[in-house]
């Protein structure tokens, strides 16, 4: 069986690669993972990429961001699990977006935020299916449900 899992958050540190180390090989699973253009530079400047200089910053925004949300909905659409992560060094607006999309959409959603996050994403993680602290409960988690 092949499984698709969208790794939503901040694109700024090696966490996708600790979770993919964190879970265990399953004899005769596949896992594919998915999630944001993690090429900060790209990601902002893909709208000019493919429509030409725009005439302001916010234009540039504009097209960077209608196309970089068609890339989220495509892959939050295909996937059959979503992990957000929601860490306490950046701000976290787009993880939210891509979580409550994911949750709107009806995924299953598993929700990664420190304990000092408790707080500010209580209606959050109520609505996802788990939320955990660390990347290797996540892992745990993953674990467990394809054991």
């Amino acid at each position: 069986m092949e499984y698709h899992i969208y790794l939503a958050g901040e694109i700024h540190s090696d966490w996708r690669d600790q979770l993919r180390a964190s879970i265990q090989a399953k004899p005769g699973i596949t896992f594919h993972f998915w999630g944001p253009q993690e090429n900060h530079d790209l990601s902002d400047a893909i709208g000019e990429h493919v429509l030409g200089e725009q005439p302001n910053a916010i234009y540039k925004d504009l097209q960077a961001s209608k196309i970089n949300n068609l890339r989220t909905e495509l892959h939050l659409k295909k996937a059959d699990l979503v992990i957000a992560l929601f860490g306490e060094k950046f701000k976290q607006w787009n993880t939210a977006t891509d979580a409550t999309t994911a949750i709107a959409l009806g995924k299953p959603t598993i929700i990664i935020r420190p304990e000092a996050l408790h707080h500010p994403l209580k209606e959050l993680s109520e609505k996802a299916n788990v939320t955990v602290d660390t990347i290797e409960q996540a892992a745990q988690v993953i674990d467990y449900i394809f054991a």
